[in-house]
Order: C-alpha cells, then structure tokens, then sequence
C-alpha cells in the first residue's frame, strides 16, 4: 500500500513503560507507568491506555465521515461515543500481542443503520486498516 501522508507527527519515549513520551511540538508530555497488573506501580499512563485514545478518536471520525457520506443519515446523533477496549496479553508463539474491542453508542439511530455504519467505518478508519490482519478486533453497537 503506497500512503502519501497529509500530516506526520513525532514523538519520543525514554525509559521504556516507566519513562517519559513526548510530543516533538511539546503539546504531549506524559509519564508512563507499567500497569499494576503487569508488575508496575500504575501512577502513570501506559502505551495500551494512549493507542486506546488513539484509536477510539480516530475511529470516531471515521464514523463520522461515513455518516456525512451517507445520505439517509448525514451527520451522528448527538453524544455518539466510541470505546476502544485495548488489552496486552501474551501470545501462543511467545512475545506478547494486543486485542481491541471498540463498542459505539448512537443513541436515537437505528440498530442496523449503526451497524452499517460501524462496519464502513472500520474499513476506512486509519487504526483498523492499520492493525487489520495483526490484532482481532471487535466491533459493537452498544
């Protein structure tokens, strides 16, 4: 797949889980911490809890646009959420892997319409397309 970027980001991490990451133009800086259920203290953000972040935002969007294209719908309805539930686990072949469950509530809309929806999203959402393959992801209508 050849990509032609219209925005590219930096960032930086030092110390590994408890360390630092930050963001090149400053307006990211956090603490990380390993998870207590992984041996760490857990007073600080972890890599799983930022790529949830991340991955709920953008397939919100995604979800957005799909709805925009879509003339029986056009716009979601207000308070339209997406969840990313991202867990870290180790895998049968040894090193260790992620899932991701991403539920979406769309109060007031159809089932099916949200179901559509959800599922053109996750075709054209950055994150899926760039996981898909790698990390079983589940997709939901709360």
């Amino acid at each position: 797949m050849s990509i032609t970027p219209l925005y590219s980001t930096e960032a930086t991490a030092t110390g590994g889980r408890d360390g630092k990451v930050s963001a090149a133009d400053g307006a990211l800086v956090l603490d990380l911490a390993m998870p207590k259920e992984l041996g760490g203290s857990g007073a600080g953000h972890n890599p799983e809890q930022l790529f949830a972040a991340g991955y709920a935002s953008c397939f919100s969007s995604a979800l957005g646009l799909i709805a925009r294209q879509d003339k029986s719908v056009g716009k979601l309805p207000e308070g339209t959420e997406v969840t990313a539930t991202v867990g870290i686990g180790k895998t049968d072949a040894g090193g260790f892997g992620l899932t991701v469950a991403l539920k979406v509530s769309t109060p007031g809309l159809d089932r099916d319409v949200a179901e559509r929806l959800a599922h053109a999203a996750h075709q054209v959402c950055p994150y899926s397309n760039a996981v898909r393959g790698n990390v079983d992801v589940e997709v939901s209508i709360a």
